[in-house]
């Protein structure tokens, strides 16, 4: 039994669960990591990673059908889904095996199975393959079980004509026609990749824009390049009911003047959010409370209600990013070692999407800051005006500047474009050391770069660009 007992359990070993695994074995306790499937959890088995790959293998497409531009020839361009796919299966088997590698190295105890509550300090673990049940005990447990697709009533996932992320990510053939239903970042990457494999895609979504959480400007971007690729765009719809036959699936949908129509798709990837993984937990038992979206609760330090009980990630609410899991690993176990300063800034949390072009933000829109009455003045630098993102051909889009005019605070960031995931960081970073947009441009970008546009942005609004 002296096995069985531990200072930290985690169930769950996603990106939340395995980074508060490692970081809680460095600091000195003995912990185990409860996971039914294999290290990394959905982002580096199923999600983020995975998807990434299908994405770069849609950019290759995409970049070579522009070759004679750059004095390349290239005969006809075929394209192969099954080794797209067998590509990303390989890129995503490397990392979840490094993960592996991680916990040896840090000597934490990876336990194979569903954990379970169990009582006070006590976890019980279910073996995948129906083995014994054992149970462990420890004084702190976090919950890291993440999230899964939401489906409609009336649209439920089949994985067969209605798939969700994963079936979309495993298909070894694109279907002639895909409805994508939901453009927030998984509906609109997923319909950038099929588009890119010849698939007729739909995308079909309820708000006015599609990406309806980033800048509208940037959205706009995003349609506009959807819409020259092809991609028909329904907006401002509601859909109606479906009817899934042997052949594909019909979505009777009504538009914002209240007219109807059928839209007909061999597919349909229902893409529209994602519910916390909280069933069969233990949670009532245990006394943990809810909050009243089906979320974990949790405080500052991620403690729930119930001393020595912890939720982290997807399943403590949103926003549902890996990167905001990591975070929340840290805090949590730094909480837990005595630092009464842990903690996550939640409004300095970039939003990244992968689609071509790439959209990613940091801090409030133009609309949430006005709707906040703050004063401000936006800056928006063209990448047409950018010497690195004309000689790589890419120049839809733009980088854009929020600042409060009293203080000159960086109020928001949104950039639409080349390399847009990427360069982001530098405004969060700006962000956490709490600095001016004057000292956004007054540290120097190397020439020629993309980021030269960050400056110039930083520039524009405070009113003087030097290149536009």
């Amino acid at each position: 039994m002296a096995d069985n007992n531990f200072d930290i359990v985690i169930i769950g070993a996603g990106p939340g669960g395995y980074v508060a695994a490692i970081k809680a074995a460095q600091l000195g306790y003995k912990v185990a990591c409860i996971e039914e499937d294999n290290p990394g959890g959905v982002c580096l088995n199923w999600g983020c990673i995975p998807t990434k790959a299908l994405l770069e293998s849609a950019a290759m497409i995409t970049h070579l059908g522009h070759a004679a531009e750059f004095g390349v020839t290239v005969g006809e361009i075929k394209t192969d889904m099954a080794q797209a796919v067998k590509r990303s299966r390989q890129v995503s088997e490397r990392l979840t095996k490094g993960v592996g590698f991680l916990f040896k190295k840090n000597k934490v105890t990876h336990l194979p199975g569903r954990g379970r509550l169990a009582g006070k300090g006590k976890v019980e673990v279910t073996p995948k393959d129906g083995g014994a049940k054992q149970t462990v005990t420890a004084k702190h447990v976090i919950i890291a079980t993440g999230s899964k697709p939401r489906d409609l009533p009336f649209l439920k996932i089949d994985h067969e004509r209605v798939w969700d992320s994963t079936d979309a990510m495993l298909a070894k053939e694109a279907p002639k026609t895909l409805a994508v239903v939901g453009a927030g970042a998984i509906g609109c990457e997923f319909a950038d990749v099929y588009a890119a494999f010849g698939t007729k895609v739909t995308i079909i979504e309820m708000a006015d824009r599609i990406l309806p959480l980033e800048d509208r400007d940037c959205s706009a971007v995003v349609e506009k390049s959807y819409k020259k690729r092809g991609m028909q765009i329904l907006t401002s719809v509601k859909l109606d009911k479906a009817e899934v036959g042997a052949g594909g699936v019909k979505l009777s949908i009504t538009d914002a003047k209240g007219q109807t129509q059928v839209i007909e798709a061999e597919r349909v990837l229902s893409a529209i959010g994602r519910v916390p993984l909280t069933a069969d937990l233990g949670l009532e038992s245990a006394g943990v409370k809810l909050t009243d979206r089906g979320f974990i609760g949790v405080d500052r330090q991620m403690r729930t209600n119930v001393e020595g009980i912890y939720a982290i990630g997807d399943v403590a609410g949103p926003p549902l990013l890996a990167h905001k899991g990591s975070h929340e690993g840290v805090a949590c176990i730094e909480g837990i070692h005595g630092d009464p300063h842990a903690g996550i800034d939640y409004n300095n949390i970039p939003n990244c999407t992968y689609c071509h072009p790439e959209v990613a933000s940091i801090g409030l829109t133009e609309e949430q800051a006005r709707a906040q009455g703050i004063d401000i003045q936006v800056g928006v630098f063209p990448w047409t005006a950018n010497g690195r993102a004309l000689t790589a051909g890419e120049t839809d889009g733009f980088v854009k500047v929020i600042r409060d005019t009293k203080y000159s605070e960086l109020v928001g960031a949104h950039i639409v474009g080349p390399h847009a995931t990427e360069l982001i960081a530098e405004f969060v970073v700006g962000r956490h050391l709490e600095t001016t947009v004057e000292e956004m441009d007054r540290a120097m970008h190397p020439h020629p770069t993309l980021s030269e546009a960050i400056g110039e942005a930083a520039l524009a609004a405070l009113g003087h660009a030097l290149h536009i």
